[in-house]
């Protein structure tokens, strides 16, 4: 064990007596689920008979990343089980709303045990999966550890490690090459994620192409769809889509500019977190009428900005719009998946800040599929290049769909290499001789 992996550990043994205090925490404010905090201590296994993978995926995009890698494993393996877990409440709601009827009861749904040694042995111990997914930049140490131990073959998809993130795994090259040299493959988003991922210790090391990409179009309720059009009419649209705090200010900024030039105006704005809703409309109201959707609001002829404030619904509102601002762009958090805009034939606006899908936003800012913006006033300019401009609306669309298609191979390949990877005739494994749980710390 490296002296990193060690303090790790250490880490982990310590917190374990703090962590459900934070918890419970989190459960007052909304970010657990109170019933179900048992789970983040590895609790409530209930494994099914037969081969079982687990994939893990953090939060709501990631989780969408894997829906097309799901579909495809559970065709090539028709026996196969999967255990999915998810950190956070959103991306197991979006999961139960956008699993198929057909997967949903080859598939199980836990929240993630955190990475405290005892948790997590009991969590596989418990599980006792036939291999493991993880996707993007999950690295824990004892899971890896723990894995590692229990022979379970592990695997990165759709992995991605940032130049600053690279530079600081410098300092620990013991605790980064280990557990990167555990997973049997890492299929890296881009060519230079996956040059950063071989330097840092990865052995097999594949890029493909990016999951995200690969990802169905976002569905809308048709019958929903017809009315909110007959709303709207022919009024102009913009969507500032998943917006994280700062992005609100610089849309509603746009819209105050933009009403010169489109008086009639309509704002979206969809808040990526909806717990941000009254916020969001309360800095909205000096802009003109507002309404929000979780309260019966409509964007009406009296409405100005509309607040998306509901789950599951981004399909709807990307149908509706003339254009749209992709969110955690205009702010450092990285960008949200562009791809799902680019499905639906909507115009795209991208901030700077790209670092979680930085091939995708690259590709379809060079194709001509979006925009480049990065403040208030060059957004109000391109949403009204866009909206005023039908046939440069219909050439971004065009090209944007064409990247959005280039991944649609990717699942299928992924979930063959995943399965050669994986034991032949898996099935429960017989325990292992590793710790064991006497209470319930």
């Amino acid at each position: 064990m490296s002296l990193g992996a060690g303090a790790g550990r250490l880490l982990g043994v310590a917190l374990g007596p703090l962590l459900p205090f934070w918890l419970r925490r989190r459960a007052r404010i909304g970010k657990e689920l109170p019933d179900r905090l048992a789970e983040r201590q590895g609790w409530h296994a209930e494994r099914p008979p037969g081969a079982l993978l687990w994939l893990h995926a953090a939060s709501v995009g990631e989780t969408m990343s894997l829906l097309p890698l799901i579909g495809a494993l559970l065709e090539q393996r028709p026996g196969l089980r999967l255990l999915v877990t998810t950190g956070t409440v959103t991306a197991a709601t979006m999961l139960a709303q956008r699993l198929p009827p057909e997967a949903s009861g080859r598939v199980t749904h836990r929240f993630a045990p955190l990475d405290v040694p005892r948790w997590l042995a009991r969590f596989l111990d418990g599980w006792r999966p036939d291999g493991a997914i993880f996707v993007e930049s999950e690295l824990w140490p004892n899971l890896s550890t723990a894995l590692a131990r229990r022979g379970i073959p592990a695997v990165l998809v759709n992995a991605r490690i940032s130049p600053r993130s690279a530079r600081l795994w410098r300092w620990a090259p013991g605790l980064i090459g280990q557990m990167l040299g555990r997973f049997r493959l890492v299929v890296a988003q881009s060519a230079e994620d996956a040059e950063r991922l071989r330097a840092l210790g990865a052995a097999r090391v594949e890029h493909w192409g990016h999951l995200k990409a690969a990802a169905a179009p976002l569905p809308a309720d048709p019958a929903e769809l017809a009315r909110l059009r007959g709303l709207i009419g022919a009024r102009p649209v913009f969507l500032a889509a998943s917006t994280h705090a700062g992005e609100e200010a610089a849309a509603l900024e746009a819209h105050r500019i933009l009403r010169n030039r489109f008086p009639d105006l309509l704002t979206l704005i969809a808040p990526r977190h909806p717990a941000r809703a009254a916020e969001v409309a309360a800095l909205a109201a000096p802009y003109g009428g507002v309404t929000r959707r979780s309260a019966g609001g409509q964007p009406d002829a009296g409405c100005d900005i509309h607040i998306a404030d509901t789950l599951g619904e981004m399909g709807l509102f990307f149908r509706l719009a003339g254009v749209a601002l992709l969110g955690a762009t205009l702010v450092p958090k990285g960008g949200h998946n562009p791809i799902e805009p680019a499905r639906l034939g909507c115009p795209l606006l991208i901030g700077p800040h790209t670092g979680h899908v930085q091939a995708l936003a690259a590709r379809l800012l060079e194709s001509g599929g979006a925009l480049p913006v990065r403040d208030a006033a060059t957004l109000a300019e391109a949403v009204a290049d866009v909206l005023s401009d039908t046939r440069r609306a219909q050439a971004m669309a065009r090209a944007a769909a064409s990247v959005a298609e280039d991944a649609s191979h990717l699942p299928g390949k992924l979930a063959s290499a995943i399965l050669d990877i994986m034991p032949a005739e898996a099935g429960p494994a017989p325990e292992t001789d590793g710790p064991r749980e006497k209470d319930r710390s």
